[in-house]
């Protein structure tokens, strides 16, 4: 029997496709970070933290911005806009998918897909993937917007579809890894995972590195296959369930992993951190940590953003804790994202905080959508993308402060 976990923060569904008998799934992950099902008498405990004030040594440079639809609509879905070259793919919860130019913010194309996307965007080899709340991938001509194709996957897809225009990698939350043919779109393999008791509302991106693919699922495993047939080639924890509830026992890989330097970096919600090597599955070294929202890395660190609204740079080189930022507890911040020599997360009012790689001290900070920045930004270059929960999206530079 499946149980909806209820509270003024969750979302309850009365069907869920493909999801089978005594799967659990506690929607918005907002209140794992402190909702009323959680919250003390004293309401200014729960309450975000107040802004630090700080001598702010970089500016914000806006160069271009737009809107695409209804951005990240009302439901907790974090949808990622994709870069390739120099153009900007981006999609909102109504069905909106738009490319623009990402140096100058030229519109280049746009396309209405008529359903409610709620994963998202995956680009590479010529195509642009999404997935919808019914429980379908479709993939668009990357240069002109067109439906190519369109497939039913049986189950709602929560993780953006990765591609590289062989293969269309797809994770859903029912506990399955698709491979989708990249011309035709029909299933070329699938690998399944059984999915536990209780899982959490999000699923991690799979990445595609050359001839394999990386997924992590609701049960902390992190495993990799290969591209043509799905075949397993190797499998890590990416930590073990503990305590008593269900809830204290929630391990998803709901962080999309990123891979640098020959290595794979996931972290789990109430887990690990991980270092694992990319092509035979060793795992290199483990840190306690806990995230859905997201990590990113520089050269010499890994930047996990918890579900306190701590911000913490690990060494890459497994030296530990380089540095830890605590005052934007309770914030429900956006993943962290490594530009130039800095650090960013976005916030739940809509400030985009800028750190110092170095020490995590503030440098910057800018607010860039009333309705706030629940996803990862991206950088490329000296370029900052940030897409607010609004369906703004906005590309900036930073210049020294005055």
């Amino acid at each position: 029997m499946s149980v909806i976990v209820q509270s003024e923060e969750l979302i309850s569904r009365s069907k869920w496709r493909g999801v089978g008998t005594g799967v659990v799934l506690a929607a918005l992950l907002g209140m794992l970070a402190g909702c009323s099902m959680f919250e003390s008498e004293d309401d200014e405990e729960v309450e975000p933290a107040k802004l630090v004030e700080f001598e702010a040594t970089q500016d914000f440079d806006k160069i271009w911005s737009d809107s695409v639809g209804d951005g990240q609509g009302d439901l907790f879905y974090r949808l990622r806009p994709a870069i390739v070259g120099d153009r900007i793919f981006v999609a909102g919860y109504d069905g909106e998918i738009e490319a623009f130019n990402r140096l100058d913010g030229d519109s280049l194309w746009d396309a209405d897909i008529d359903a409610n996307i709620t994963a998202g965007v995956g680009a590479g080899g010529g195509l642009v993937a999404v997935g919808t709340q019914d429980g379908l991938v479709l993939a668009l001509n990357a240069e002109s917007g067109e439906v190519l194709w369109k497939t039913a996957v049986n189950s709602e897809v929560l993780a953006a579809p990765q591609t590289d225009g062989r293969i269309v990698a797809v994770v859903t939350i029912d506990g399955h890894l698709k491979g989708l043919d990249g011309k035709t779109g029909a299933e070329t393999w699938s690998y399944a995972v059984t999915a536990p008791a209780l899982i959490l509302r999000a699923s991690a991106a799979p990445i595609i590195v050359g001839d394999m693919v990386i997924a992590g699922f609701a049960n902390g495993r992190v495993i990799a296959v290969n591209l043509e047939d799905g075949k397993p080639l190797w499998e890590v924890r990416a930590g073990i369930p503990k305590g008593s509830s269900e809830i204290e026992r929630l391990i998803d890989v709901a962080s999309d992993p990123i891979v640098s330097d020959g290595n794979l970096f996931v972290v789990s919600y109430q887990g690990v951190l991980s270092a694992v090597d990319v092509q035979s599955g060793r795992k290199l070294w483990e840190r306690e940590a806990s995230s859905y929202a997201g990590i990113g890395d520089s050269y010499s660190s890994v930047y996990v953003v918890d579900p306190k609204g701590t911000v913490t740079a690990f060494a890459k080189n497994n030296q530990g804790v380089r540095w830890e930022q605590t005052a934007l507890a309770r914030r429900q911040l956006s993943g962290a994202t490594a530009w130039l020599d800095y650090v960013v997360v976005g916030d739940i009012e809509g400030y985009v905080h800028v750190m110092a790689q170095n020490d995590g001290r503030f440098v910057a900070r800018e607010k860039v959508d009333g309705d706030g920045v629940r996803v990862q930004s991206i950088a490329v270059d000296d370029m900052l993308y940030v897409f607010g929960n609004s369906g703004k999206i906005a590309a900036y530079k930073l210049e020294a402060e005055d």
